[in-house]
């Protein structure tokens, strides 16, 4: 596994810990994207599925594969950062080991990714709501980088005394792709944290709807939208938790708006942010509380 490194938030110059992600290759060896540690983190407002991969060489077969390109949301503000990475190095030959036909990034990356959710080349460029990808990393993804570099913001109230973790296997990710890999990812977390019975919409997720899953004890809100969660939105799956004496959790791509996080602390909401790879990260102490004590 990765060392975690000192990321600073461009926004509010907090610093937060961040372990680079490992990925499977084709012949079984870890992989994960050199960090270039260098280079500010660049702030993330707007998505492209250009920008969203990068290309990552194996070092142990030289196979090029594309990944989800590392991303962080900061545990103080919220802000959602992309991290640079180093890009790869080009033979003088003009073709790299292991491509074997000259291939570039793109082309090895189109088909690693046909490969994995067992289409054929016509099909390389479609999503599916069920690609999974696992890390294979031990731990949950409440861990203390993020968390630990929260400034002294919280409820006005008095929390009790953090309960102790409940043990559970490391959490599986989901690589996000599509909207509705994003619901499957929450619904996967939600069940992984002890929520049983997690339903999902038959369809395909509409960013404006109140609750996207619902459990026994439970409303949650997926926010798939390239925008940071506002004010309104939390409130709203909030009033529907009320409704039905269940707890809200919010979920979003792309962060949250300051108002946003003050409401949700005030209100006692967990808000998870959540990367391409897939893996949820809490960005508020309600949600680091949910994270340690389960459902």
């Amino acid at each position: 596994m990765a060392e975690a490194v000192p990321v600073r938030c461009p926004a509010c110059l907090r610093e937060n810990g961040y372990t680079a992600p490992v990925f499977p290759c084709a012949c079984g060896s870890p992989v994960n994207p050199p960090l270039d540690l260098s280079a500010p983190p660049v702030m993330l407002t707007h998505r492209t599925w250009s920008d969203s991969w990068v290309a990552v060489r194996c070092t142990t077969c030289g196979r090029e594969s594309e990944w989800p390109h590392p991303e962080l949301g900061c545990g103080s503000c919220g802000t959602v950062v992309r991290l640079p990475v180093h890009p790869l190095e080009r033979p003088e030959s003009g073709t790299g080991p292991g491509t074997g036909r000259g291939a570039g990034p793109g082309a090895a990356g189109a088909a690693d990714r046909a490969a994995r959710r067992g289409e054929g080349p016509a099909d390389a460029g479609a999503g599916a709501p069920g690609d999974a990808v696992g890390d294979g990393r031990a731990g949950g993804p409440g861990g203390g980088g993020p968390a630990a570099a929260r400034p002294d913001v919280g409820p006005a109230h008095i929390s009790p005394p953090p309960t102790a973790a409940v043990p559970r296997p490391a959490f599986r990710p989901v690589t996000i792709r599509t909207a509705r890999d994003a619901v499957a990812t929450a619904a996967l977390y939600l069940r992984w944290l002890g929520f049983q019975d997690v339903r999902q919409p038959d369809g395909r997720p509409i960013p404006s709807a109140a609750v996207d899953l619902r459990a026994p004890g439970l409303v949650a809100q997926v926010d798939p939208t390239t925008a940071p969660a506002g004010l309104r939105a939390v409130e709203c799956v909030w009033l529907n938790g009320l409704t039905a004496s269940a707890t809200s959790v919010y979920f979003s791509l792309a962060g949250y708006t300051a108002d946003a996080r003050d409401r949700a602390d005030e209100l006692g909401i967990p808000l998870f942010v959540m990367d391409l790879t897939g893996m949820p990260q809490p960005v508020n102490d309600p949600a680091d509380e949910l994270v340690g004590s389960g459902a």
